[in-house]
Order: C-alpha cells, then sequence, then structure tokens
C-alpha cells in the first residue's frame, strides 16, 4: 500500500502543477457561472441604442403601421427615392431603412432592411411582425372578418408542470431546463472519463516508449502501478471538479448578494425588492424572475451528489481499460485498435442522450441507465428528471461491481502486455493472456 501511494503522490502532483490544469480549474468555474449571470444581466440591461429609420413604402400598406418607442423611432418618407434615403444611411441621418417595393400583386410580402451595421434582432422581428400583422389584418376584412374580433379570440396558455410523489407532495417543474442539464451534464461526464482516462493511457504508453517501465517494475508490482496511476489520476479530476463547485458557488452567491436575488423573500415570491427597483439598481423584469425561480427548482444537491458518484465510479471502470490499452502499444498511434471498442459504448449513450431527454422513463432509457458501460452518462441525463432511488442504487452496485471485474481483467492484460515491445498483439492472444494465472 505504500507502493501505491508514493505512485498516487507522484501522478496527482506532477499534474495538479501544470499550468493547463490551474487554467482550467479557473476558467471552468467562471463559464458555468457565466450560465446563470449572463441572461440575468441581458435581461437587465436588454436597453439598446436609439435608432432612427427610415421607411420607404412604395406599397403605402404600412406607412403609419410602426410605432415610435424608447429604443427606435421610425420616420416616413412618402415619395423618397429609396437611393437618395439609402445615402442618408450612409452618411448617418438614418441607422437603418425599411424599404417595401410596389408589388404587381394586391399584397406585398417582400420588404428590405438596408443598415450598414449589424440590423438588431429586435427591430429586424417587429418590422416582420408588424407587417405580418398588417397583411393578415387586411386578409381577414377582405373576406368579411373583423380582425378585432380574431384578436381577441387568441389566447396564450400559461402550462405548469407539477411533479408529484408517491406522498402528494408537488413541485414545479421546468422541461427545458431539465432537458439542457441532462444533456450537459451527459457531455461533462463524457468529456471528463474521455480526457482522465486518456492520460491514463498516454502515460502507460510514454513510461513504456521510454523504457522508464522497467524500472518501475522492479520495485512495484504491475497492479501496485496501474493501480496508482489510476487512482492518481481520479483525484486530479476529483480535485479540479471540487474546486469548479466551491468556485463556481462562490461566484454565484457574490452576484445573487450583489444584485438581491440571495433574499428568501424574494426567491420565494419571484419579485425583486422594490427599493432596489426604485433605486434603478434592479429593473423590474419577468424574465429575471422566472431565472430566479427555475434556478431554484433545481435539487442541486442530488444532482452534485449522482454527478460524483457516476463519474468516479464511471472514470475507474473505464480507466482500467485504457490502462490496460496502454500497456498494449509502444505509441498512440497502435492504440486505435484498441480505443474503439472502449468508446463505442460512450458513444452510444452520447448518442442515446437525445432520446432519453425526451423520454426519460421508457423501458431503452432505464436499460442504458442500468448497463454499466453506459450508466455513467445515461442515468447523468435521467437525474435532472427525478430518477427513483432503488433505480440509482442498482445502477451504482452494478456499475461498482463491473468495476471490481474490470479491475481483475485489466490487471492480467497489464502484468502481461506492460514489458512487451515492437510487437502487434491481436485479440486472440489478448483473450489467452486472461487464461494465466
Amino acid at each position: 500500500m505504500n507502493k501505491i501511494g508514493l505512485i498516487i503522490r507522484r501522478e496527482y502532483m506532477t499534474r495538479v502543477r501544470k499550468r493547463s490544469f490551474l487554467i482550467l480549474t479557473f476558467l471552468g468555474p467562471i463559464l458555468m457561472a457565466a450560465i446563470y449571470i449572463i441572461p440575468i444581466m441581458l435581461a437587465l440591461n436588454s436597453s439598446t441604442d436609439h435608432l432612427r429609420v427610415a421607411v420607404v413604402d412604395e406599397s403605402h400598406w404600412f406607412e403609419d403601421r410602426f410605432t415610435d418607442n424608447k429604443d427606435h423611432t421610425f420616420v416616413t418618407m412618402p415619395g423618397q427615392p429609396i437611393d437618395s434615403v439609402k445615402e442618408m444611411v450612409k452618411s448617418g441621418v438614418f441607422d437603418m431603412a425599411v424599404y417595401v417595393p410596389p408589388t404587381q400583386l394586391n399584397i406585398p410580402s417582400n420588404a428590405i432592411l438596408y443598415s450598414i451595421r449589424q440590423v438588431p434582432m429586435e427591430v429586424e422581428n417587429y418590422v416582420s411582425s408588424v407587417m405580418k400583422k398588417e397583411i393578415e389584418d387586411q386578409k381577414l376584412m377582405a373576406k368579411g372578418v373583423d380582425p378585432e374580433i380574431v384578436s381577441a379570440v387568441k389566447t396564450d396558455v400559461n402550462l405548469q408542470i407539477m411533479r408529484m410523489d408517491d406522498k402528494g407532495n408537488e413541485k414545479e417543474t421546468f422541461t427545458k431546463v431539465q432537458f439542457a442539464l441532462g444533456i450537459i451534464l451527459s457531455m461533462l461526464v463524457y468529456m471528463f472519463i474521455i480526457f482522465f482516462g486518456g492520460q491514463v493511457m498516454q502515460g502507460v504508453s510514454e513510461e513504456k516508449t521510454n523504457r522508464i517501465i522497467e524500472v518501475i517494475i522492479s520495485s512495484v508490482k504491475p497492479f501496485q502501478l496501474m493501480m496508482g496511476k489510476i487512482i492518481g489520476v481520479s483525484l486530479v479530476a476529483l480535485t479540479q471538479f471540487v474546486l469548479w463547485i466551491l468556485l463556481t458557488g462562490a461566484l454565484y452567491l457574490g452576484f445573487s448578494a450583489f444584485m438581491g436575488l440571495s433574499n428568501p423573500e424574494i426567491l420565494s415570491s419571484g419579485t425583486v425588492m422594490s427599493q432596489q427597483i426604485s433605486s434603478g439598481n434592479i429593473m423590474s423584469n419577468e424574465a429575471v424572475q422566472n431565472i430566479v425561480q427555475i434556478a431554484h427548482s433545481i435539487d442541486f444537491g442530488t444532482i452534485i451528489g449522482c454527478f460524483l458518484i457516476f463519474f468516479i465510479l464511471g472514470y475507474l471502470l473505464y480507466a482500467t481499460l485504457y490502462a490496460a490499452i496502454g500497456s498494449l502499444v509502444d505509441n498512440n498511434t497502435d492504440s486505435q485498435q484498441f480505443t474503439l471498442p472502449v468508446t463505442v459504448p460512450l458513444m452510444v449513450a452520447i448518442i442515446s442522450s437525445f432520446y432519453i431527454v425526451n423520454n426519460p422513463d421508457s423501458s431503452l432509457s432505464v436499460w442504458l441507465s442500468m448497463i454499466p458501460f453506459t450508466s455513467p452518462i445515461s442515468m447523468m441525463v435521467r437525474i435532472p428528471f427525478g430518477v427513483p432511488i432503488w433505480q440509482i442504487v442498482v445502477s451504482v452496485v452494478i456499475l461498482a461491481g463491473t468495476f471490481v471485474a474490470m479491475t481483475w481483467i485489466a490487471a492480467k492484460i497489464y502484468r502481461m502486455g506492460i514489458l512487451m515491445y515492437g510487437k502487434k498483439l491481436s485479440y486472440k492472444e489478448i483473450f489467452k493472456w486472461l487464461k494465466y494465472k
């Protein structure tokens, strides 16, 4: 155990001192916190520069339909040729110009928006919606239908989704957020396994190629070396992930306190403090309320706990296989024939995740979250939607048992392959090694 501890310490210290580790450790929390912070900041500061928009309508359908607001002013230019108005845009008299060409048909359906800079999406959508509504109203009146009656009939439906448990407790869920969380978590597990598992394989392969392994094996057993590398790299990954959680949480709490979103009364009501609204620090915006409500509807404790369990077990399972592959090859190029069978289950799980998020309780989703080679990814897709405890426990037990079995198999392959050089190995020969005691 002392020798395994020395190997773990060597692998751990070598990697955490690298500049790439430090960069990713501090860059990751910033990116994750930005997922929460940026939408709120955009919602609070969604105003744009005031724009002057010229309207040249040769169809005469929309001349008086565009209304001004705090973000843009529309100026109708009747009888002005479009070329002269375009020159005004170039000279800065107007920021942009809407041009509706004459049409041979009764209904104009085309328009051009001229600008020397990128047109804000808000303006683009507004112009399109105004033209669409006017054309629809004219069509309705041509059929003898009052557009006001149609507008009065239109109704928006606010559909809430409430998840009930066996005790009758209800909790509002947000399917789109769960969808996004499931995909993000599955991609994180996939990238962590591939990245850190690849580090194990690369480390073993490099030591074998440089013949350093011959010196190391003279002091430790192959199994001790393999387990030391696997555990050492896993501690690096765990350290990085824990630092991500702590730093992201600090950024989240700091931003919430700064913006006044951490008060329990505010969070329960989904509103912002009136004094901050009146002082102009925070705008009364429905989007901000929704973001805060959604953020506090997520069970971060369960998600983080399950992520750690399935990531660690999934990594250990695949790291043993990557270590065995590293012992079989003399360079990374030769490793492709052996890594393909290992990565196929991961790819299947990633591809299937887009089906799972739509049907998290289907039979296929449940089976994929139970099969040990796909469960680290598939289960994390399902976790945000709510998974019965017994399914999580069964999946963890199967995954842990498979890791133990794969460790026994990988140790046999590692012991035989670590000192073999310059020979192309086949699967048939590798299977023979498994029969040796």
